[in-house]
């Protein structure tokens, strides 16, 4: 949607390899959730290449989770659809492929972790297309910024639902922090129309927290 609406260039808005995972599973179910969220993002730039790249990050970071030899086959599938130009049907495939891995970390009851992947691919798309929307001033696209109020809800119960170490710990609390300011600002329908500075620091919040928890 966000690339039908902005002049999106997508392969400006690759971001660094994150480093390799930690004993921090949390940490690393999180990380392995943004590189799900950019995997979107190469496929809408037809980036062969770096879909390998970043197919090989999500590798990585599946073993460390105990996930690797279940999601390999699809993995590599998705990399040769990648060459083969097959981006359509790809789409599907990357979703399908999330929904698989989520369920795997549920059945090795890693329920957290499942919950923290999930977060991780809707957090790294929010801070995608938060920057197309500064880039681009037109009022009408503004509110593609968070997606909708109703977005931001799901992923506070989403929240919800972490065991409560969890969910008070370091990698934690600065994401639900973000995400408290965000429906503050964005479900006031006192404030009127989004203006370009809610915008600028919308994607602001984002990218910083992004940086921290999983470049870092």
């Amino acid at each position: 949607m966000a690339g039908k609406h902005t002049k999106a260039r997508w392969r400006t808005l690759y971001r660094p390899q994150p480093p390799n995972p930690t004993a921090d599973r949390s940490k690393a179910a999180f990380t392995l959730g943004s590189l799900i969220g950019e995997t979107f993002l190469v496929r809408e730039a037809g980036d062969s290449q770096q879909f390998r790249n970043n197919n090989a990050d999500i590798v990585t970071y599946c073993r460390m989770l105990g996930m690797g030899e279940k999601m390999m086959p699809r993995l590599m599938a998705q990399a040769k659809m990648a060459e083969m130009d097959e981006w359509n049907d790809l789409r599907q495939e990357i979703v399908d492929g999330h929904q698989e891995l989520m369920r795997g970390l549920r059945e090795q009851k890693d329920e957290d972790l499942a919950v923290l992947v999930d977060i991780g691919a809707w957090m790294r798309s929010l801070e995608i297309v938060s920057k197309l929307v500064v880039e681009t001033p037109d009022v009408d696209k503004r509110p593609l910024c968070i997606g909708s109020p109703a977005l931001l809800a799901d992923l506070r119960e989403d929240f919800a639902t972490l065991s409560e170490p969890v969910r008070r710990s370091d990698l934690v609390q600065p994401v639900i922090a973000v995400l408290t300011e965000l429906e503050k600002v964005w479900s006031d329908k006192n404030l009127g129309p989004p203006t370009q500075g809610m915008v600028a620091r919308t994607h602001e919040q984002l990218r910083q927290v992004m940086e921290d928890l999983t470049l870092k």
